[in-house]
């Protein structure tokens, strides 16, 4: 399977600090890979290199074919991002401020009327933003992300501060994203259980080390505990 995204040894330090640590990660395309660690492990940063908005002290970092180092702004036209500050206006409405967006990248007004039917908010796209519960906020978030269609997105914590219900309806979108628009998702998240129901793929990231990564579903068979079973009397076990 083609990789959506790569790096390798990519490494970032804060003076003294080492906040990633020679990081080799492979996202296969079309996959939902969820970006797995501890608040502080690296992760944030992780992204932030992969997005352009900090360059990696070494290493290297390619999205959809494209060195981001080299050419940052032809790699940002393939990735779609929502980190956790929204910067929406409140006194304008959900469409009004994907409006904002559309004009400064050049794109057609129907690719409105398209990010808001794949995140199913056509109905409130009228409403102001301040009116708008977290989770049509996070949901508009990833309309603006996917403007222009970008083959990768890369959302940092999207459930954070949601209830349940709203929890297990992103949940529902993030899952079908690949199949309805065929992007690449990387979700990164400190919380397993929630992953272990949403992603195929996963990454997990310790003291900035990546120290797992591969499909969900063969992690899980190759790590499941063998049981064993024994008795006394193992003619009637057999039996």
């Amino acid at each position: 399977m083609a990789a959506a995204i790569e790096t390798h040894a990519l490494t970032r330090r804060f003076k003294r600090h080492l906040a990633v640590d020679a990081v080799s990660m492979t996202v296969p395309d079309k996959a939902v890979y969820g970006f797995l660690g501890r608040n502080g492990a690296g992760k944030t940063t992780t992204l932030k290199m992969l997005l352009g908005l900090i360059a990696p002290t070494s290493g290297q970092a390619r999205v959809a074919g494209v060195d981001v180092a080299r050419d940052r702004l032809a790699a940002a036209r393939r990735i779609g991002a929502l980190l956790e500050a929204h910067g929406f206006y409140g006194n304008l409405s959900g469409r009004e401020n994907l409006d904002l967006t559309r004009t400064l990248l050049g794109l057609p007004k129907t690719e409105i009327d398209r990010v808001l039917e794949v995140v199913e908010m056509t109905d409130n796209a009228a409403r102001r933003v301040s009116d708008y519960s977290l989770g049509m906020r996070q949901r508009l978030g990833l309309a603006r992300a996917m403007l222009g269609a970008p083959p990768v997105l890369v959302l940092d914590e999207p459930t954070n501060g949601l209830d349940p219900d709203g929890i297990a309806d992103m949940r529902r979108f993030l899952r079908a994203l690949p199949e309805r628009t065929g992007a690449t998702v990387l979700l990164s998240s400190h919380l397993l259980g929630e992953i272990e129901q949403t992603a195929t793929h996963i990454g997990i990231l310790s003291h900035g080390k990546l120290v797992l990564e591969g499909a969900l579903d063969r992690l899980k068979a190759d790590l499941a505990p063998e049981i064993v079973f024994q008795t006394d009397d193992q003619p009637r076990a057999a039996a």
